[in-house]
């Protein structure tokens, strides 16, 4: 049961959307970043958006990505991600193993994440974006 599993907090792992550059103009995508000094294995993301757009209620479909390794100290893009859905709720839940132990959390993007007031330089990817920690 999901209540005898320990769930230790989460240290050391943080979720960017950032933005590059293109000849075709700016393109987003979602990063996992690993500070930690060990390497996660069978990390598992899923995505989702959900919220109002014009005043109706929307919502993405839900994605799932599977990075079997993530190297210590390394990044890995998950997924591009289109600026439409940025006046959403973006939800990110992140679950992976150190060794023999899960570790699980979810990281949430609100709609206001995206003012340009709010980016800023992510020092591990050398791109401008928002960083969840």
């Amino acid at each position: 049961m999901k209540k005898d599993i320990d769930f230790s907090p989460v240290t050391g792992v943080k979720l960017a959307i950032a933005k590059t550059e293109t000849a075709q103009g700016s393109e987003w995508a979602v990063y996992i970043i690993n500070l930690n000094l060990i390497e996660l294995t069978n990390v598992m993301i899923t995505s989702k958006g959900y919220g109002l757009l014009d005043g109706e209620k929307r919502q993405t479909s839900t994605l799932r990505h599977m990075i079997e390794e993530l190297g210590s100290q390394s990044v890995a893009k998950v997924e591009p991600i289109d600026p439409a859905v940025f006046a959403l709720t973006n939800e990110f839940w992140v679950s992976y193993y150190i060794l023999d132990q899960i570790f699980d959390k979810k990281f949430i993007f609100t709609p206001g994440s995206f003012d340009p007031s709010h980016l800023g330089l992510i020092p591990e990817l050398g791109l401008e974006g928002i960083l969840h920690s």
